[in-house]
C-alpha cells in the first residue's frame, strides 16, 4: 500500500473514527474544521480550523499542499462545504463518507417537511417542541410566541432564549430511557429534527416512537453527486486499495 497525504473536511464522530484509520494504515492525514463549533472534539492527526474562502479558496490550498485525496465526511446538512469541495476537487479524488438517512418506520408518525420554514409552518398552535437542530437555525421557531419546550444544542447561542424555552447543552451519545424521561417530563407534543442519520442521536426518534410524539423531519439538503461511502471501513479500504496514482 502507498501512503497518500488526506484531508478530511470534518466534524463528525465518522470524521474521527476515518483520521484514526487512516493515520494508523500509515496515511498523511489532516483534518479540517469550519470553526462553527468553538470547543470540537479532537481527532487524531493533524487539524486545521477556518474556512477556505469558498471553492476557489480551497481549490488554492489543495494545489498547494498537494494532496491526493479529499474525504467530504461533514455533516449530511454542511450543504455549503459540500457544494465548494466537489467544485474544487478537480482531478484530486473527492470520496464522500455520509451515514445513511433515517428511514421512518410504520408506527412512526413523521410529518415531512423540506427545511426549516416548513417546519415552522408544520407545528400546530400552542405546541410543546423539542429542537433538537443546532443552535443556528432556531430563531424562526421562539419568534412564534405560541411555541415553547426545549432546545438541545452542544453550544449556547450568543442570544438569551425567551422564558418559555428551556436550553440543554448536551453531546450525543443519548440512552433511550434519558430521552424519554426528557420527553415526558417537559411535556413535549413534537419532536423537531434533521435527518442527520446515525446512532448517537437515533435514540430521540425510538422515545417518540413510544410516547406516539409527532417528529418533524427535516429533509437532507441537496448535495453535488460523488462517490459516496456510508462506512468508515468502506471509505479506509477503498483508499487503502489505491495505486500510486489516487486517481
Amino acid at each position: 500500500m502507498q501512503s497518500k497525504k488526506v484531508l478530511i473536511l470534518g466534524g463528525t464522530r465518522d470524521a474521527r473514527q476515518l483520521a484514526f484509520r487512516l493515520i494508523h494504515a500509515g496515511h498523511d492525514v489532516t483534518t479540517s474544521f469550519a470553526g462553527v463549533t468553538e470547543h470540537p472534539v479532537q481527532p487524531e492527526g493533524k487539524v486545521r480550523v477556518g474556512g477556505f474562502g469558498g471553492a476557489q479558496g480551497l481549490r488554492q490550498y489543495l494545489q498547494v499542499e498537494e494532496y491526493d485525496v479529499v474525504v467530504d465526511a461533514t455533516h449530511p446538512f454542511a450543504a455549503i462545504i459540500s457544494a465548494n469541495a466537489a467544485e474544487a476537487a478537480g482531478d484530486i479524488l473527492l470520496l464522500r463518507l455520509e451515514r445513511p438517512a433515517w428511514i421512518a418506520r410504520p408506527d412512526d408518525n413523521w410529518i415531512d417537511v423540506e427545511n426549516i420554514e416548513a417546519a415552522v409552518s408544520a407545528l400546530p398552535l400552542n405546541a410543546s417542541v423539542m429542537l433538537t437542530i443546532g443552535r443556528k437555525e432556531i430563531e424562526p421557531f421562539i419568534k412564534r410566541a405560541d411555541l415553547k419546550g426545549v432546545t438541545r444544542m452542544i453550544e449556547p447561542r450568543a442570544i438569551a432564549l425567551p422564558p418559555s424555552w428551556n436550553l440543554i447543552l448536551e453531546r450525543p451519545p443519548f440512552t433511550l430511557g434519558s430521552e424519554i424521561g426528557l420527553l415526558h417530563d417537559h411535556g413535549i407534543t413534537h419532536l423537531v429534527s434533521k435527518n442527520a442519520g446515525g446512532s448517537e442521536t437515533e435514540t430521540k426518534l425510538v422515545a417518540a416512537r413510544n410516547l406516539k410524539i409527532p417528529v418533524v423531519m427535516i429533509a437532507r439538503p441537496f448535495k453535488p453527486a460523488v462517490t459516496t461511502y456510508s462506512t468508515v471501513e468502506a471509505l479506509n479500504t477503498h483508499i487503502s486499495k489505491l495505486g500510486s496514482s489516487a486517481g
